[in-house]
């Protein structure tokens, strides 16, 4: 069985999906309605950058949605009759992930994302967060750790990997009991704010109230929630829980085990980076793993798949 991934942000690069809208028409299609949906020139950020234009969350996750979808109409021109038995993406690549089952029109999903990426923003600036990626500490330490600094936990990556988030002084506070309760590293990330956590409550309720009207239908294929580790249900379902996905943790892991449990062997990750591939390599590591985020690795990928 073969399931889709799609990236979260932190993924991006300046000049992602340009060879791909060079080489494929439709591909670079995707571009110009993104441009022209969005107002400006979403595609010479994406190629060209500034990369402080890039970063900006307002700009870079509509901007890693699109190249996304470029990267598997990519795949899907070359693989036209190559079967998808469910998906799943990291925070944003969710809502990827819903657009691919349907359940979100393609203007839709962009416009929500730019909408997700600005009320994320200005979260940030109404309060300094930070997030610490902690490697090889057992959760239970660390869930004393975060309860000790007053932090959260963000992001259930991998068995060696969680994230951390929260205030800024929590977090440098974590940094210093994580490395004292035994955890092999604690890196501090280059974010712009408290991803995943109470600190993003303001971007939650905004996102509420931007998402209320958007249809959403049931998805098509299994969309695996971040929130709960399990497929999404009903429409209503999915608007609940795409809302509790901006403060909750995100549960990798679980979505992980759940996909091995419904019996997926290969997992195909369509979009900038391998960040996915690498997490899923250490919770499923028989499984069978292709990315597709440019030419080299598009090829790559269809000269493994059936054709």
């Amino acid at each position: 069985m073969n399931t889709l991934l799609f990236a979260g942000q932190g993924a991006q690069a300046v000049g992602m999906g340009r060879d791909l809208a060079e080489a494929y028409p439709e591909c670079k299609e995707f571009y110009t309605k993104a441009n022209e949906i969005l107002g400006y020139d979403l595609a010479r950020i994406c190629w060209e950058g500034p990369e402080s234009e890039l970063v900006k969350s307002n700009h870079c996750q509509p901007a890693i949605f699109i190249t996304s979808a470029v990267c598997w109409q990519a795949l899907r021109r070359e693989r036209k009759a190559l079967a998808i038995q469910s998906t799943a993406g990291l925070s944003l690549g969710e809502w990827t992930a819903l657009w691919l089952a349907e359940a979100v029109s393609f203007e839709g999903t962009l416009r929500i994302l730019e909408a997700r990426g600005r009320f994320i923003q200005e979260a940030c600036e109404e309060r300094e967060g930070a997030m610490l990626s902690v490697i090889g500490l057992e959760p239970e330490k660390l869930k004393a750790v975060a309860a000790d600094a007053g932090v959260e936990i963000a992001n259930y990556n991998s068995p060696e990997q969680t994230v951390l988030s929260g205030a800024r002084a929590g977090i440098q506070t974590a940094e210093k009991l994580a490395k004292e309760a035994g955890a092999k590293r604690a890196i501090l990330l280059n974010v712009a704010g408290a991803y995943h956590s109470t600190l993003m409550a303001s971007a939650a309720r905004r996102l509420e109230a931007f998402i209320h009207d958007v249809p959403i239908r049931p998805p098509c294929l299994p969309v695996v929630s971040n929130v709960t580790g399990q497929p999404h249900g009903t429409p209503e379902d999915i608007r609940r829980q795409m809302v509790l996905q901006v403060t909750s943790p995100v549960q990798w892991i679980a979505c992980v085990q759940g996909l091995k449990k419904q019996g997926v062997t290969r997992y195909i990750e369509c979009g900038p980076g391998r960040v996915l591939s690498g997490l899923v390599k250490r919770i499923h590591p028989e499984a069978e793993l292709c990315n597709v985020q440019d030419g080299p690795s598009l090829a790559k990928t269809i000269a493994i798949l059936p054709a």
